[in-house]
């Protein structure tokens, strides 16, 4: 038999796992006793194998060394990024339930020493720590976070889903629970109270209390683990949490119940005990569905970007991975293909779709020596042109980056019954505590805990924990309803702050579609053949033509064209029944050698043989709601701004159009996210409304980011707010709402906190039995819920 070398147990000798890494052989039982071997001796706390002596130890349950993977080469290749002489990473803290645990992880991490820099996004917890790696290694941080109760994996998009439905399925399971026992001991309570008042045996009471101490204690210890788990890290940290208060609360009240049902003295308050539990998670599990639906807009960037590209080299084309393009290589572009490399084009012309960048509906044409631009995408040719970046140093991965440190610094807006519970139960802890030894002095202990718990189970948190959560709860509800989509609760409130609201032209206050706003028909002409023509063209002006030819007649059929040929950047030629019939812009119509000229629009030409026949001109139109909406945002007192892409005249139009008077033009994305930064550098809360990629980063700078249903995954996944029926009346519904709720938790807080003052005196005064004190919180959680349930109202 051989003894395993840190655990000292036993065993067979070919079982073992033998370790020829030290001078002499070591033998271990498992991974886990090999792990902390080599972390003690790493540490040089080796000499603990001395001091143990002959005692044995129990193998650890968990595999310690999984720590030290994070200061691996591996790992750090694949997840850690060098900035500055300081290493940077991006982790998901599991067990995050509430801003608490988002500050408690903070102040921990600060205390490191070597860590520079920490930031947690409650939202879908997922931290970015940046540190000196000469003072303290990854492994260290990552045992700090477990030391407090939490764990820390690296970000993978995979496996954080993973997570978040797991941890949705507990909540789901938990809370699923606690309405059950909710339902079923409220009949209970019913009769318990009625016989209360009115008598009932002493046998049947005693039976009532045994059913409710059924459901009552597994509520408390399955639904309610994470308040004990958020207390007892609190405690352990320094740090009293509102988790402290409803743990404390409850068990008292828990605890007083099991006294009275053994002894027959006083009366069981196990109805108590369950609502408290069963409401306060409700709001619980209310955010993790929310946290669900974040998605990570880093991972939707890569996710778009291709991964290889087409090089050229001494007539050789073969396909490379973008990492390894270099300045100078030649890469060939095909239609329909998406940039990921910036350069200048070498050969050939074509249009290329640049609304991703610039928000400009209308597609840019790119000939010899222009600029190829990363995240644009190639219409209707086939392009060679030459790297002038590397990826990393391309426009789409600045931009990447920029979004990254953006999100990571946007503030978090803690919840006003927070704000107030920090100092609140302790407050309350610790009046019950003074009530307590002061009634022990004058009557004894057991009058004593009766006063003590009166005081506890009156000031439970049930009223200010509800305030919020049970009006955030109505308020999305509305929302939803309505097509407004909050992804967090805490949105509500940050939105119903905001002064400013910042907007976004094409496909926000436009449809982004063009649309023909006038005709001229020279010549009369079969429209069937122009509607074949515009037909066989995926290009937004000929779709816009193909639309409003619709509109007109409801008969359309298309022509039989023949000898169909795309002309890059410029239109399309056709033959029809030996007639050449084209249509596009003004450039291929002088190829043709027609004489014309375009109007301050997008123009559409259209012609026969040798005549031309029709004129069209085109414009992005504002959507039909866009007015209303606009002047109805200004009557909530907002001051609305458009930010664009756009040409002067063009942001002009639409700007007069809907009733803005400030507007800026031809604005880049990063500029867009500075006149947002000047605004919140001046004292404003700023609100953001977008649709496009272009728009990302204004989106993530803002305090509040919304976007519409039909944005793109980028600008979606950034927001904090989505309209899903792509209307701008649901961006004035959504401050509406938002105003309304918070005004309802001001409301519910204040009456909570006015609650307290006035019942607290009394219950340590003890003129409040705990019967009376319980029937006072359920009192006060049925007027918070009453009037949160006034925001359904349509007033």
């Amino acid at each position: 038999m051989q003894k395993c070398d840190h655990c000292g147990l036993s065993y067979h000798e070919e079982v073992l796992i033998k370790d020829g890494s030290f001078k002499e052989v070591k033998y271990f039982c498992c991974k886990g006793c090999q792990g902390v071997y080599h972390l003690l001796k790493d540490e040089g706390l080796d000499g603990f194998y001395d001091k143990r002596g002959k005692t044995s130890l129990e193998p650890p349950k968990t595999v310690l060394d999984d720590t030290k993977k994070f200061d691996l080469d591996g790992f750090k290749k694949k997840y850690i990024r060098e900035k500055d002489g300081f290493y940077e990473v991006s982790l998901i803290i599991s067990g995050i339930h509430c801003a608490a645990c988002v500050w408690l992880n903070e102040k921990i991490l600060y205390k490191l020493e070597g860590v520079i820099e920490a930031h947690i996004s409650q939202a879908n917890n997922k931290a970015k720590i940046i540190w000196d790696p000469e003072i303290i290694p990854l492994s260290a941080i990552i045992e700090a976070i477990r030391s407090i109760g939490y764990n820390a994996y690296p970000y993978d998009a995979r496996t954080q889903e993973a997570h978040a439905n797991a941890q949705r399925r507990d909540y789901y399971a938990r809370l699923a629970f606690g309405i059950f026992a909710v339902m079923n001991i409220m009949w209970i309570a019913i009769a318990q109270y009625y016989g209360y008042f009115f008598g009932i045996e002493q046998n049947v009471k005693n039976v009532l209390t045994f059913a409710e101490f059924l459901l009552a204690t597994p509520t408390l210890f399955f639904t309610g683990s994470i308040f004990f788990k958020g207390a007892y890290y609190g405690i352990k940290n320094g740090f009293v949490t509102m988790d402290l208060l409803i743990a404390s609360g409850s068990s008292l009240a828990y605890t007083y119940s099991l006294y009275t049902m053994f002894s027959g003295i006083g009366e069981p308050y196990f109805d108590s005990v369950t609502m408290i539990i069963t409401f306060v998670f409700a709001g619980k599990f209310f955010e993790v569905l929310m946290r669900k639906k974040a998605v990570d807009t880093l991972d939707s960037i890569s996710g778009m970007m291709p991964t290889e590209v087409l090089s050229v080299s001494k007539n050789e084309k073969k396909f490379v991975s973008v990492e390894s393009i270099k300045k100078g290589d030649l890469i060939e572009l095909k239609a329909g293909e998406k940039v990921v490399i910036d350069g200048i084009c070498m050969n050939g012309e074509g249009s290329f779709d640049e609304a991703s960048l610039s928000g400009e509906s209308v597609p840019v044409l790119k000939t010899k020596g222009s600029k190829i631009i990363s995240g644009s995408i190639c219409l209707d040719s086939v392009i060679l042109y030459k790297a002038k970046a590397s990826a990393k140093d391309s426009t789409m991965s600045k931009i990447a980056s920029l979004l990254e440190d953006a999100m990571d610094k946007k503030p978090r807006i803690e919840q006003l019954a927070n704000q107030i519970s920090r100092r609140f139960s302790t407050t309350v802890l610790s009046i019950a505590f003074i009530t307590l030894l002061a009634w022990w002095y004058i009557a004894g202990f057991s009058e004593a805990l009766i006063i003590a718990i009166s005081v506890i189970v009156i000031a439970c948190p049930c009223a200010l924990g509800l305030a919020t959560p049970v009006s955030t709860l109505v308020g999305l509800g509305v929302g939803a309803k309505k097509g407004v989509l909050f992804k967090e609760a805490k949105f509500l409130e940050s939105l119903a702050k905001c002064d400013v609201l910042a907007v976004d032209k094409t496909g926000t206050i436009t449809l982004g579609k063009p649309e023909v706003i006038g005709a001229e028909i020279f010549e009369e002409f079969d429209e069937n053949i122009l509607y074949a023509l515009v037909k066989s063209s995926s290009h937004p002006v000929s779709k816009g033509v193909a639309k409003y030819l619709e509109t007109l007649r409801g008969d359309l059929r298309e022509a039989k064209l023949t000898n169909i040929k795309t002309i890059e950047a410029k239109g399309v030629e056709a033959d029809f029944n030996g007639k050449r019939v084209i249509g596009g812009n003004r450039r291929l119509l002088k190829e043709f050698g027609f004489e014309c000229e375009d109007k301050e629009a997008t123009n559409y030409w259209f012609a026969v043989d040798d005549k031309i026949c029709a004129h069209f001109t085109l414009k992005d139109m504002p959507r039909r709601d866009a007015k209303e909406a606009v002047a109805k945002i200004k009557q909530l007192g907002l001051s609305v701004v458009m930010l664009t892409g756009d040409n002067e005249n063009a942001a002009r139009q639409s700007a007069e159009y809907v009733g803005i008077e400030e507007f800026h033009a031809a604005l880049l994305p990063q500029q867009k996210a500075e006149f947002i930064e000047n605004l919140r550098a001046q004292g404003k809360k700023v609100v953001m409304a977008g649709d496009g990629i272009n728009d990302a980063l204004a989106l993530a700078k803002s305090d509040i980011a919304i976007s519409l249903g039909s944005g793109t995954d980028i600008a979606v996944s950034v927001s904090d707010i989505i309209l899903m029926n792509d209307s701008l009346s649901s961006l004035a519904k959504a401050f509406l709402i938002s105003k309304k709720t918070y005004r309802t938790v001001k409301q519910n807080i204040a009456f909570s906190i006015l609650y307290n003052i006035t019942t607290i005196p009394l219950a340590i005064c003890g003129f409040v039995i705990p019967l009376i004190a319980a029937l006072s919180m359920s009192f006060s959680s049925l007027v918070v819920v009453a009037n949160a349930l006034r925001i359904k109202s349509g007033k």
